[in-house]
């Protein structure tokens, strides 16, 4: 059973997020917060899997207490729901230690899925903001990697830094001087070495990790 809190200020959004996710057997609501105040204790008390939480709330906002969460209950994973697409919300929820980005507008369905993945250590991002949140993060530092020791070639770490810039398929093949199918099969080998589902959780993890560097 995978345990979620839900953080969120409107009551109402509370009440419409607890009733899609309980009619999943899978899920079980053990708390709804108004603010990242009250997310926190709540975590103390009964650390959930999953936190699903909104961004803009009065007292400690979701990337704060998304930073707070991490830090103290690393085990605890952070899924962000909100309405906000294209702002300093997207890199700075990222940069807490969020797991996903989503917005409020997803299926029931979608959401379902997303907490089940997210609690299994997946990530998620809404398509709707996926390429501006890539172009945003390689704008600004990068972060130390997510997993310590993970090791890659070096054609795979030239690879995983041209996908965190946004190139497509061809342009990493041009870049590097390699074929398209042989740029498709080092994906698809970095896919299943990280246990993700497609290029984008591969990007995002590129610049979150550290791996997006300036081309000559």
């Amino acid at each position: 059973m995978i345990k979620v809190l839900i953080c969120d200020d409107q009551q109402l959004v509370c009440e419409g997020l607890a009733t899609i996710l309980k009619t999943s057997p899978k899920i079980e609501i053990v708390g709804i917060a108004h603010n990242g105040d009250d997310a926190l204790l709540m975590v103390e008390k009964n650390p959930p899997d999953v936190v699903l939480m909104d961004l803009k709330m009065p007292g400690m906002n979701g990337v704060e207490a998304t930073l707070e969460i991490r830090n103290r209950y690393p085990s605890v994973r952070v899924l962000v729901l909100t309405t906000y697409a294209v702002d300093e919300w997207l890199t700075d929820s990222i940069r807490a230690g969020a797991s996903g980005y989503l917005l409020k507008d997803i299926s029931g369905e979608k959401l379902i899925e997303s907490v089940l993945g997210t609690a299994q250590g997946k990530t998620y991002l809404d398509p709707a903001v996926a390429g501006n949140l890539l172009q945003l993060l390689t704008q600004g530092r990068p972060l130390p990697p997510l997993e310590q020791g993970q090791s890659f070639t070096e054609r795979e770490q030239e690879i995983l830094s041209l996908l965190g810039m946004g190139f497509n398929n061809s342009r990493i093949a041009e870049s590097l001087n390699l074929t398209q199918a042989t740029v498709r099969n080092i994906i698809s080998a970095l896919l299943r070495k990280l246990n993700l589902e497609d290029r984008t959780q591969l990007a995002l993890f590129a610049v979150r990790g550290g791996y997006v560097r300036e081309q000559d």
